[in-house]
């Protein structure tokens, strides 16, 4: 076929287009995103005996890192146990409340519980879990106050990390006012690329990941002074066979 110097020119043109379009498909990186999934242990009250720390247990997973088959692999496994699809809280598992009053056995809970584990254990994600003890802070404000400075100390300590991300998204189910506005306020002031959503639990396995992460960072406190309640050593056996049995393999993914 032969072209006029105007139809070679539109040709030049053309492929030219499509080499340009296939560079840019090539070399352009996708955008990089940070999930961080949110929940707590504690209140802002008073101090009591049987709360003496308040706790924010943060779940962070890359969104490049697809994690599906093990979503898939969980769901299979709860409906293996024979217990109906819900939102996993470990607390009530271990206490035996909520849902789980009717499982008088602890070996049911306690399958149902080392699947949410191994789940966690699985994936690739990393944590952080600031915490501090209400028996140092006099009233709300303190413990306001005192909680903001741990959540900016422990973010501060790998920005590196946290700026490596085009994106991050905060998910919290906004269970605690009070919480969501030193969130809100500390991620906006540290980095300018952030968004907050609203959760359901049920919504989300890894907002379910941040409440096993925040009942095992709990736990290992009390096993550093031996004082699990009756149902975490019916769940667990003892401090030591939780820390060397469960709360190690988690722990490393600490970031």
């Amino acid at each position: 076929m032969m072209l006029n110097r105007a139809g070679r020119k539109t040709l030049v043109h053309h492929l030219a287009g499509i080499h340009l379009a296939t560079f840019f498909r090539r070399f352009t990186v996708a955008e990089k995103i940070l999930s961080i999934f949110i929940d707590e242990s504690g209140d802002f009250g008073d101090f009591q005996a049987i709360s003496p720390y308040y706790m924010v247990a943060m779940v962070l997973h890359e969104q490049s890192v697809d994690i599906s088959s093990n979503i898939i692999a969980l769901d299979q496994k709860i409906r293996d146990l024979g217990f109906p699809p819900h939102a996993i809280h470990t607390g009530p598992i271990i206490r035996k409340e909520s849902l789980y009053e009717q499982y008088d056995d602890p070996s049911d809970r306690r399958r149902l519980l080392n699947a949410l584990y191994h789940f966690t254990r699985k994936l690739d994600i990393h944590y952080l879990c600031p915490y501090i003890k209400k028996t140092e802070q006099d009233d709300f404000i303190q413990i306001n106050a005192k909680l903001s400075r741990e959540i900016a100390s422990q973010l501060r300590a790998h920005k590196d990390y946290f700026d490596s991300f085009d994106r991050i998204i905060i998910y919290y189910d906004n269970g605690q006012s009070a919480l969501t506005k030193i969130l809100t306020s500390v991620f906006s002031t540290l980095f300018i690329n952030v968004d907050f959503r609203r959760v359901r639990p049920a919504d989300y396995k890894l907002f379910q990941v941040a409440d096993l992460i925040c009942t095992w960072e709990l736990l290992a406190l009390k096993a550093k002074t031996n004082s699990f309640s009756t149902s975490e050593r019916n769940m667990f056996e003892s401090e030591r066979e939780f820390m060397r049995n469960r709360y190690k393999l988690i722990s490393r993914k600490r970031l």
